[in-house]
């Protein structure tokens, strides 16, 4: 029997203010599939990512993870689904007043209840596994580069070894070089722990290094979807405009003079 997709949402709206995000979005990623979403800014990819993981509503439609309809949970049952998901969020997102280990071992302590030493230790490990000294756990994330902050946001992403991995935007701020070691950091660490990831960015380059697939939304849909070595050939005006970052084409930008 072929097991569920790991994540699925279905015809999936979202409106803000009367303007629609969401227009019916339609996504299926198998298990161990890791997929990456692009577009451009305003076309819908956070909204889509936080409508999956819970911190949205869509108006309609409905989200699935591995088979089961989990767009109205809440409570306990949101919990326990919300226990399978890591997340690396745009800009690291890391508390200022906590030291590094404290930031890892977030999920650890507050979800888990795992003890601080044991937490701690866990900590170390996932900063060991993306690259990071043990010795700067007790320092504050202002003491680190951006590129160091980024690397604390993985290794707490990952330390409550999850099912699925989220990247919102993961090499932003970054320059190519760093850039590219945080996407073969998400390339090892999604293939160690064996998960599913879904990935949102308008950098090109890095969804052709982390992603099996990839899915272009545009205008609030999936306007094409595919293998990540096809997408040079999609045969799509807006999916070509976009990968070759032209300013001519079905996509308007418009600019302010």
């Amino acid at each position: 029997m072929t097991p569920p997709a790991k994540i699925e949402t279905r015809d999936l709206h979202k409106a803000f203010d009367g303007k629609q995000v969401l227009r019916g979005v339609n996504l299926s990623i198998q298990p161990g599939e890791s997929i990456a979403v692009i577009g451009g800014s305003g076309t819908g990819k956070s909204v889509l990512i936080k409508n999956i993981i819970g911190l949205m509503h869509p108006d309609s439609g409905s989200v699935f993870i591995d088979g089961q309809d989990v767009t109205s949970l809440t409570g306990s049952e949101r919990e326990q689904v919300t226990r399978k998901f890591g997340m690396l969020f745009q800009g690291a997102a890391l508390f200022d007043s906590l030291p590094v280990w404290e930031n890892v071992a977030f999920g650890l302590i507050q979800v888990q209840r795992l003890a601080r030493r044991d937490a701690r230790d866990k900590a170390v490990e996932a900063m060991v596994q993306v690259g990071l000294e043990p010795d700067i756990a007790e320092r504050y994330p202002a003491e680190l580069s951006g590129g160091m902050q980024k690397r604390v946001g993985l290794a707490r992403a990952i330390a409550t070894e999850p099912e699925i991995m989220f990247f919102d935007e993961p090499t932003t701020g970054l320059d190519p070089i760093m850039g590219s070691v945080i996407d073969n950091l998400i390339i090892k660490i999604v293939r160690e722990l064996g998960a599913t990831a879904l990935s949102i960015t308008h950098d090109m380059a890095s969804a052709r290094r982390i992603a099996d697939n990839i899915a272009m939304i545009y205008d609030g849909k999936i306007v094409w979807y595919g293998p990540v070595d096809a997408i040079d050939d999609s045969g799509n005006d807006v999916v070509d405009q976009f990968i070759h970052g032209r300013s001519q084409g079905p996509i308007n930008m418009s600019v302010a003079g």
